[in-house]
């Protein structure tokens, strides 16, 4: 009996011990002290950028204006500014470049921060011909094309994918076929490809509303309703149209709502895979981060919405120079003067955003 109790003693302090460290974790308690006085100017609307060329004009900006209380924070290998815009309590984060840094980001500034919603943007590849570089676009629904299952040589698109029958793939989305692109059909010799078919996959996601550790699928997400809402009332704002003294773009940029955008670990500078998603999925803006942003916040339940400002025409063609790094500052600037308006319609209070 002594014996069971020593057990059970030992048990509690384990527990105890474990308890204690998943408290803390990595970050020390000095760190999370400062998170929690941090978040007590919380609720905030959680911005989410890219990188530091489309976040500085944001620190640049007499809009946003540094808390008092803990203007920046250092967790983890994030820097969290915190601070308001238009009355609103904002905290920011730079997520840096791809997927997976946008996606652990967001999930590191949601697990840690009382946040009511997410507004991301940058700048991005642009898919669609009607629009011109420096316009700024607001997706309606996000999707990540970077996760396929690519199919054996001499199956097509009757032939049931591996892992299909177990629900871990679907040729539900479509698929792309290496040899509808090759030069020299004519010849064989030529035309022989054995890449044959990329077929495009939903996530897999867990949302806090459904059982853990059971999955279900998403491919397009969508943005908020309410914030998509909001979005047109900047349709007619004004943007500047010129780079310098010397370069303009043929019209002043406008801001536009679009049903579709497409994210990718992928920097897509090929006019023929443009035209590809364009067609077959509808994108408009392409870039490496805003379905990751989506992905996580629409698994947390917390609405969100991505402002992307186009910086040139994926893969060339357009009648104008359509080198990134020469409309790249306009761009940026751009999306941040859509972003710093339309953070301040969102309201205040915890439920604001509903």
């Amino acid at each position: 009996m002594a014996g069971v109790n020593v057990q059970r003693q030992l048990a509690a302090v384990v527990a105890v011990v474990l308890m204690a460290t998943a408290a803390e974790g990595f970050i020390s308690r000095k760190t999370w002290s400062a998170i929690r006085r941090a978040d007590r100017d919380g609720p905030f609307v959680g911005l989410v950028v890219p990188n530091a060329y489309e976040m500085d004009p944001v620190l640049n900006s007499p809009a946003f204006k540094p808390s008092s209380n803990i203007p920046i924070l250092d967790v983890q290998g994030r820097r969290f500014r915190f601070g308001t815009i238009g009355g609103q309590n904002v905290v920011m984060v730079m997520t840096g470049l791809s997927m997976l840094n946008a996606g652990l980001t967001t999930q590191l500034l949601l697990s840690l921060f009382r946040v009511k919603g997410i507004v991301h943007w940058g700048i991005a590849g642009n898919a669609n011909e009607d629009l011109q570089i420096g316009d700024v676009t607001i997706p309606e629904q996000w999707a990540h094309l970077s996760l396929w299952n690519w199919q054996r040589n001499g199956d097509g698109a009757e032939n049931e994918l591996p892992l299909e029958a177990a629900g871990d793939y679907t040729r539900e989305f479509g698929f792309l076929n290496f040899s509808d692109y090759t030069v020299g059909k004519g010849n064989p010799e030529l035309s022989a490809n054995t890449l044959n078919s990329i077929w495009y996959q939903p996530e897999e996601i867990f949302p806090i509303s459904g059982t853990p550790e059971e999955r279900q699928h998403a491919f397009w997400v969508p943005v908020n309703k309410r914030y998509y809402k909001l979005a047109g009332k900047l349709e007619g704002l004004e943007l500047p149209a010129c780079v310098n003294a010397t370069t303009c773009l043929p019209r002043a940029p406008k801001v536009t709502r679009v049903p579709r955008g497409c994210s990718a670990n992928i920097y897509t500078d090929n006019a023929s895979y443009r035209q590809f998603i364009r067609s077959h999925f509808g994108c408009t803006p392409v870039e490496m981060e805003s379905a990751a942003v989506a992905l996580v916040a629409y698994q947390h339940g917390v609405p969100f919405i991505t402002i992307r400002s186009l910086s040139d025409l994926a893969g060339g063609g357009s009648s104008i120079s359509n080198e990134a790094a020469t409309f790249l500052d306009i761009a940026a600037k751009n999306a941040v003067e859509v972003m710093l308006k339309f953070v301040p319609l969102l309201g205040r209070g915890e439920h604001a955003d509903i």
